[in-house]
């Protein structure tokens, strides 16, 4: 990569992000003036800074920025125009739904702008002082959307846990890195990996202050144990605002794991490879048999979530551009999917209240069709079933990376739990048509109607289309850390 010649070049590289800080300041500026009645204005104002910083991210200029500090490369572009988009599709699911429960505030896109302009650094970072602060200015944001429903009890105790249990992982995080900073004697990812190249063995140190530095990543994505957070939080925070924590934040924080491992340990692949796999394992094995006995929608999709970090994490483990490239593609399946399914929860409602059980979705196939084939089509889809795109994020994108670098018994194993997985959502979709209607359910309004349709038409048959349109750049963006 070549490093930016003057602060202005700089700036060009970091466009993206400066955008979405000064839109995010405008926003809030606006918002005061204008007060609770502004709140549609600031949603759409978010939503076009954000389809702007991804179109700035696709087709920007590549370099290195900040004494190699920020990266500007394929996979930074790839996963940045994924997390804006993701941004972009849960400021408009949070909107209406905020504006039906009376909470419409300005303040939610401004949160959601400041959270993907943490993520974006994420993805850019080309050391470690980056991506802590990228990862600290996401998770604060965060922190204040799951009690963003300050008069509901669960959503202020969903921040409160949150906040607690995310101090922890920063503690961690920050820990590991000192350790590595004062083993290698830098930050930068490149001179990290010169100096653990260098000591030819003796960087039990630096290899010591990865393990935190992974766990502390392994908390942001949910991974198991570092998950203990993610049933609680997802059950009590509001609807939109799991959707954009189960989609966007675990893209960013899987990124820079991969650029950290890939760029600043590539000498010590057998020794990361061991830690990122045991997570794995352990993740898809809680995702599984902890979701069977979930009776609510929010809790069930968070151990699925938990589930699906773990085939994630195979696919970084594979240690290879295809590895990459799986993991890219493995997760925009994943987010498309995901965010599809919040809609349907976000557009079922019977006699005004949401349909976050199980039991709530009886014969839904009798009063709403439409919503009822989404929903199945969607579920389907996230539980692996061929011939939906989640069938092929898994099998393809995480589970081959996986065999093709030699893991053929996690791979196995991941094969197992995802026919254990399986099990919930066809639970669902049994309850959907084949248990009998309680009651006519609510209209449901247009925005997330339509988010969830789409995705479903995603789901099968486009995702075809757009996975061999995509597939070039994910396996660019392999390519761009200096992968074979």
């Amino acid at each position: 990569m070549i490093p930016a010649s003057s602060l202005a070049e700089a700036l060009g590289l970091a466009a993206p992000e400066l955008i979405l800080a000064v839109s995010a300041m405008l926003i809030l500026v606006g918002g005061a003036f204008g007060g609770r009645g502004s709140s549609g204005v600031a949603s759409l104002s978010a939503v076009a800074a954000l389809i702007g910083a991804a179109v700035a991210a696709a087709w920007g200029d590549q370099g290195v920025a900040f004494r190699g500090g920020f990266i500007a490369d394929d996979m930074a572009a790839f996963a940045k125009a994924a997390i804006y988009a993701a941004s972009a599709v849960a400021v408009v699911l949070g909107e209406r739904w905020l504006g039906r429960a009376g909470n419409a505030q300005f303040e939610f896109p401004v949160l959601i702008l400041i959270a993907a302009l943490g993520m974006g650094m994420m993805a850019s970072a080309g050391d470690l002082i980056h991506l802590y602060v990228g990862v600290e200015l996401h998770s604060l944001a965060l922190y204040v959307l799951a009690a963003f429903q300050r008069d509901d009890a669960r959503s202020s105790e969903a921040g409160l846990k949150y906040f607690v249990l995310g101090a922890l992982s920063s503690g961690l995080l920050l820990y590991g890195a000192s350790l590595i900073y004062g083993f290698a004697g830098s930050v930068r990812f490149d001179d990290i990996a010169r100096a653990t190249a260098a000591l030819e063995g003796e960087g039990t140190g630096v290899l010591f202050g990865l393990v935190f530095v992974i766990c502390g990543l392994a908390f942001k994505v949910a991974a198991a144990p570092f998950h203990m957070w993610t049933p609680d939080v997802y059950e009590g925070a509001p609807l939109p605002m799991v959707a954009f924590f189960t989609t966007a934040p675990k893209m960013a924080a899987l990124v820079v794991l991969a650029r950290l491992l890939y760029e600043g340990f590539p000498e010590a692949v057998d020794q990361w490879r061991q830690v990122v796999l045991i997570v794995a394992l352990i993740s898809m094995a809680v995702g599984a048999f902890a979701g069977l006995a979930q009776r609510n929608l929010k809790r069930l999709l968070a151990y699925s979530s938990i589930s699906n970090m773990g085939y994630a994490l195979l696919a970084i483990s594979a240690g290879t551009a295809g590895g990459v490239e799986g993991l890219l593609i493995f997760m925009v399946l994943y987010m498309a999917d995901s965010l599809g399914l919040f809609a349907c929860l976000i557009a079922a409602n019977r006699a005004g209240r949401s349909m976050e059980n199980i039991g709530d979705f009886s014969g839904l196939s009798r009063v709403n069709m439409p919503l009822a084939v989404t929903v199945t089509v969607l579920a389907l889809s996230i539980a692996g079933i061929p011939p939906m795109a989640g069938f092929w994020a898994k099998y393809f994108f995480a589970f081959q990376p996986a065999i093709e670098a030699g893991l053929w018994g996690p791979a196995a194993f991941g094969l197992v739990t995802g026919v254990v997985a399986a099990f919930y959502y066809l639970r669902l979709v049994k309850t959907i048509w084949f248990d009998p209607a309680p009651g006519e359910a609510d209209v449901p309004p247009l925005d997330a109607k339509l988010i969830a349709y789409a995705s479903a038409i995603w789901a099968f048959p486009v995702f075809y289309v757009v996975v061999s349109l995509i597939e070039p750049y994910a396996a660019q963006a392999g390519r761009s850390l200096g992968l074979s």
